[in-house]
């Protein structure tokens, strides 16, 4: 395979009590959630272990995108089924990995679009639709994918190569993404037939069997919203109080339940002794509230402090897999699991990596760059100065060295006569020092300038690793990859993650 992943840290694995978690996390689920789950080849037989309460699982989760979204999704996957492999035989226990898919997730412009590498190594954002500002927030379990996904499909089509693999990644994403089908339906799909094979589990939480097992607890958070909320207040004070911003703005009277209303998903709100929508003004009783849980309990969802709460209480989970930014906010979440009687999963970094194809490995290599220092963005100037003259670099640092030399001097004999003049002559050096950078700045940059074809060739190998500034597994979708690399990519990927948890395993997981 003519590519390479290289690791990127985002954070240190925690120390896992697999005596501890086992005993905390024996929640018995319930067999009536089995149509809730979707599950293709291997993945079939975990989920008939974990009905049967045999088995513990390992989750991650995402909300829904277009072609599985981002990179990093398919990533924890990943990850999620590499650490119950790993727990599994610790545990002496089946470990399933099961992916929550969020969609009950609102934010239609996070979902709308995909960015597609080009075959002229250009980027290219292809986008399904923008939905009106005034349209109500539908749920993307709700929100059609409509007939403008064969475009997007046809689009991934003239931006990748004719490979003997092309034909079979469009089948499985159009299998999918049909005009007719949700991004949620769609999405849940497309991940149970791609990582199945590997074990891995997918849970639609939207479905009406979950909200149904789920009610309990977005009730009982609201039963008990005022005294959450004060928590939660008192919590992130703790968390400012140690010089650290709170990653979730709590305090203001917001509950941790969120109701499908006049205008769309909307946030309840503690309204005296009862409780309003935010942006509607619709208003209900907790007796309503009841109702609504036990007549339509799709109406009702947790925020993103409830939903990690509310998943350790239906999964025996031991595990979630997690997101730079989860593992950020998580910590946060302590007080809804404490209230609402609930033993916390461990939450555990996902794995992390760029994918350097040959084609870029090798002006890598032409240039003498590392992956590290390219993220650095000055490599451009960097090797303008490597094809500066030698009698300008020469000239340039020994102007340098007198000037600071000579300015050194002069502020000492100047302090002799009037201490007053340390400032103005430490200014004056600075302003020369300043001069003198601003012509090698011109002239690196001239220098760029000439040489268009590294320019060229380093904005190719830039739109590849960091393409618009960002991580590239932040931005790019695996099925180019599939295209490209076919069965093969995945297995490299799994490697990676297999190697990851083990790593960390070597480094003391716990006993």
């Amino acid at each position: 395979m003519t590519l390479a992943f290289h690791s990127v840290p985002l954070s240190s694995f925690p120390t896992l009590d697999t005596v501890g978690l086992a005993a905390e996390r024996a929640v018995q689920l319930d067999p009536a959630l089995r149509p809730a789950f979707v599950a293709d080849g291997l993945a079939q037989n975990r989920l008939d272990l974990l009905l049967s309460g045999q088995a513990f699982c390992v989750t991650t989760g995402q909300q829904p995108g277009l072609f599985t979204g981002p990179l990093f999704t398919i990533y924890k996957a990943l990850t999620a089924i590499a650490l119950a492999e790993s727990l599994e035989a610790r545990v002496k226990r089946p470990v399933v990995p099961v992916f929550w898919v969020a969609g009950d997730d609102h934010d239609f412009a996070e979902a709308n679009h995909v960015y597609l590498l080009g075959l002229d190594n250009e980027i290219d954002r292809v986008e399904l639709r923008v939905r009106d500002g005034n349209d109500p927030l539908r749920p993307l379990y709700q929100e059609p994918l409509g007939h403008e996904v064969s475009t997007v499909i046809a689009s991934l089509m003239t931006h990748t190569p004719d490979t003997e693999f092309r034909a079979e990644v469009l089948a499985w994403l159009e299998r999918h993404y049909r005009s007719e089908s949700d991004f949620a339906t769609a999405f849940a799909g497309a991940v149970a037939e791609l990582l199945g094979p590997l074990g891995l589990v997918v849970l639609r939480p939207t479905h009406a069997e979950t909200k149904r097992v789920m009610a309990p607890y977005l009730l009982s958070a609201l039963e008990h919203a005022s005294a959450l909320d004060a928590a939660l207040a008192e919590a992130a004070q703790d968390i400012e109080r140690a010089g650290q911003r709170a990653p979730v703005h709590v305090g203001d009277g917001a509950t941790l339940v969120m109701i499908e209303g006049r205008l769309g998903r909307d946030r309840l709100v503690i309204d005296g002794s009862g409780f309003t929508a935010r942006r509607s003004g619709e208003s209900w009783d907790l007796d309503q509230l009841r109702r609504i849980a036990e007549t339509e309990p799709t109406r009702l969802s947790p925020n993103v402090l409830l939903r990690p709460v509310v998943e350790a209480a239906i999964l025996p989970t031991l595990a979630y897999v997690a997101g730079p930014g989860e593992l950020v906010y998580l910590p946060q979440c302590r007080p809804v699991y404490d209230r609402l009687g609930v033993a916390p999963q461990v939450p555990v970094p996902r794995w992390s990596g760029t994918i350097v194809e040959q084609r870029v490995q090798k002006v890598l290599d032409k240039y003498g760059i590392t992956l590290e220092a390219f993220g650095r963005g000055d490599v451009e100037a960097r090797l303008a100065r490597e094809d500066m003259p030698p009698e300008a670099t020469a000239a340039l640092s020994a102007i340098t060295e007198s000037l600071q030399e000579e300015y050194g001097r002069l502020e000492k004999a100047a302090i002799e006569i009037d201490p007053t003049m340390e400032k103005p002559v430490q200014h004056a050096r600075n302003s020369a020092l300043s001069g003198v950078r601003s012509i090698e700045k011109r002239l690196v940059a001239h220098l760029k300038k000439q040489n268009e074809i590294v320019a060229q060739q380093l904005a190719k190998a830039r739109h590849n690793l960091l393409p618009n500034g960002q991580p590239q597994e932040r931005i790019f979708t695996v099925a180019p990859y599939l295209i490209r690399y076919g069965p093969a990519f995945l297995r490299e990927a799994l490697d990676r993650s297999r190697r990851f948890v083990g790593q960390a395993e070597a480094a003391d997981l716990g006993p």
